[in-house]
């Protein structure tokens, strides 16, 4: 009978499962504020991430003033990337964004696009220098200029500076079709609701349904500067080792397809 006892109950212990403690959990993807300009780039950069590590991260796109408004309102991200340095330094000056972890990490230009198809902005008259008003105009025939809102987007602010520099801003101020972002300004001209548009270069080569025009020089408005930082609430082990790896050379690499200059990389010139 005993004999039998134990070997009901070694039966019983074998079906139990093995505890050994507290079931794994998975790691937390890392939260991204970014610039809605960075889409492809930074996707693109994220997988190589997830590929090297097995981590993740979750990137939510969005106009920079939104984002770091978000942010200094306690939305939980680990890290922001800004388009321009004014909204990063309003973060920064909020207590959002954690000491020392802030660099300048990309820079951008700005061009003035067409649809692909049309013939919108094809005169050769079209000049992006001063007394742009007259020319611009002409070439909008009545129709929208997309741009990105123009008191708070960074792509916005860069091509209103830009157009006042060349004496094309009273002209046009009017036309303006303002979007909440540049991808959303982008996607204004690529459906034909808007005959030109103001976006960054690296937007326009991202989207084969437009076509540039012209780049505005680099000395009509701020340079375009994208800074990144830490939040300081980030308590996510695998945020700083993201913003690292956004320095690696396979990460620049996927942001310089995508037609962003990576400061600090070997001839980059910063």
């Amino acid at each position: 009978m005993a004999i039998t006892r134990r070997i009901w109950l070694a039966a019983v212990l074998a079906a139990l499962p093995l505890v050994s403690g507290p079931p794994a959990r998975a790691a937390e993807p890392v939260v991204v504020f970014a610039a809605a300009s960075l889409k492809n780039a930074l996707d693109d950069a994220s997988a190589l991430w997830t590929k090297d590590t097995g981590k993740t991260a979750r990137i939510s796109y969005a106009g920079s003033n939104a984002l770091a408004k978000q942010i200094e309102a306690g939305a939980p991200a680990d890290l922001f990337i800004s388009a321009d340095e004014a909204w990063m330094d309003y973060a920064d000056k909020a207590g959002a964004i954690r000491p020392g972890s802030r660099f300048n990490f990309l820079r951008n230009a700005l061009v003035l696009i067409a649809p692909a198809g049309a013939n919108a902005g094809s005169d050769p008259q079209i000049a992006l220098a001063p007394d742009l008003g007259t020319t611009l105009s002409k070439a909008l025939a009545g129709g929208k200029l997309a741009m990105a809102n123009t008191e708070a987007v960074p792509a916005g602010k860069y091509g209103k500076a830009a157009l006042d520099k060349l004496g094309g801003w009273d002209a046009v101020k009017g036309q303006v079709a303002q979007a909440e972002n540049v991808r959303a300004a982008l996607l204004l001209v690529a459906r034909g609701e808007a005959p030109l548009g103001i976006v960054y270069a690296t937007d326009a080569a991202a989207d084969r349904s437009v076509r540039v025009v012209a780049t505005f020089p680099s000395d009509s408005h701020p340079p375009i500067v994208y800074p990144a930082a830490l939040t300081k609430e980030s308590r996510n082990p695998d945020a700083e080792a993201l913003l690292a790896f956004l320095k690696s050379a396979p990460a620049r690499a996927a942001f310089e397809r995508q037609g962003f200059t990576v400061i600090g990389a070997p001839g980059s010139g910063h």
